[in-house]
């Protein structure tokens, strides 16, 4: 099962004109500058527009659809939305918010669910506070937990972290991933954070004044993107074992070498800066750096006085930014044998 999106929908100077999937059990990142469409696409899909045209199936169940006259009111949608400041009941204690939704849900979650939740985001201490007592990250867990507990077919995160410090953001993203890798629903997740959407994203959706851009998965979209720190990679791998204090990770184009990541046999999320990428041409020796990949140039985009350098090493896309000298004195070009010289790398749970 999965979400269809297909919205047209005009107010003032800016229309909307967008069309993706997203599969079931999977996130999906919507992204883009502000002003691109995502929050519009948000209110489509819990139903809180009415797009002039447009058909959005959940996991199976047409919500809408403008040519055939269906409209499901927000209230009968099945939809779980947690916007950026939680927007809990203060009147309520921690237990009563999360079974709110729970309450007048079509189809309720047993006793098991509801403790699975509770556990899941770590709320079991907390049901009986009232929410002026808790965190920005705990009132973040507790609107997710809310949300799940209404029996949703689809989950929309708009902008959770928004409101958050760094601190709470980190503190909170490690639920988010729990969330992710056991969930069976579909996931829209919006964030003008790219650290975030190449964390916990399977699927991107790049926006911009309406339209979609471009759509794919995490590993193939993000490298390249990002102005002041462009993502280098994104890549998934699997942990290997310990020899000399370093820890392979194998992926799909070959391994990296890091300080220790987990247990041998785990999925683990790498991601590289594009700065943290340097380009040799011939094989570098005598150099302090433990990861020097063999690859394939696929693309060379000059920016002024920078280039942003697209390789591919195996299925993995690098995107390296060097300087348009750098591109000159190498000659660098599409098809050319090169090395990749990682300088650092950042690992997660994938």
């Amino acid at each position: 099962m999965s979400a269809e999106v297909a919205i047209r929908h005009s107010y003032g100077n800016f229309s909307l004109d967008v069309a993706f999937t997203a599969a079931s059990g999977g996130v999906t990142a919507l992204f883009g500058p502000s002003g691109a469409g995502k929050t519009s696409i948000v209110h489509a899909l819990a139903g809180l527009m009415r797009p002039n045209q447009g058909r959005i199936v959940l996991e199976g169940r047409t919500v809408l659809d403008t040519g055939a006259g269906i409209f499901v009111p927000p209230e009968k949608r099945r939809i779980g939305l947690v916007f950026q400041d939680a927007r809990l009941f203060p009147h309520m204690s921690v237990e009563k918010n999360l079974l709110f939704g729970w309450r007048r849900s079509p189809v309720r979650a047993g006793e098991d669910e509801i403790a699975r939740t509770v556990a899941l985001l770590g709320l079991e201490k907390l049901l009986a506070r009232a929410p002026k007592n808790l965190s920005g990250g705990e009132r973040s867990r507790v609107a997710l937990g809310r949300a799940l507990l209404a029996s949703p077919d689809i989950l929309l995160l708009d902008e959770p972290l928004a409101s958050l410090d760094a601190a709470r953001r980190a503190d909170i993203l490690p639920w988010l991933e729990r969330l992710r890798d056991i969930a069976r629903i579909p996931i829209f997740y919006v964030s003008h954070s790219l650290d975030e959407v190449a964390r916990l994203a399977d699927r991107v959706v790049l926006l911009d004044g309406g339209r979609v851009t471009a759509e794919g998965s995490v590993f193939d979209l993000l490298a390249g993107l990002g102005a002041e720190k462009p993502i280098g990679a994104v890549l998934e791998a699997q942990t290997g074992e310990i020899q000399d204090g370093l820890q392979a990770l194998m992926f799909d184009g070959g391994r990296l070498l890091v300080a220790h990541a987990g247990e041998a046999g785990k999925r683990v999320r790498v991601r590289i800066g594009a700065d943290d990428i340097l380009i040799a041409r011939d094989a570098p020796r005598g150099i302090s750096a433990n990861n020097i990949l063999p690859v394939t140039i696929s693309n060379v985009r000059l920016d002024g006085p920078r280039a942003e350098v697209e390789m591919r090493c195996g299925r993995a896309r690098l995107v390296a930014r060097v300087t348009a000298a750098s591109v000159s004195r190498l000659g660098l070009a599409p098809e050319i044998a090169a090395f990749a010289v990682i300088k650092s790398v950042t690992v997660e749970d994938s």
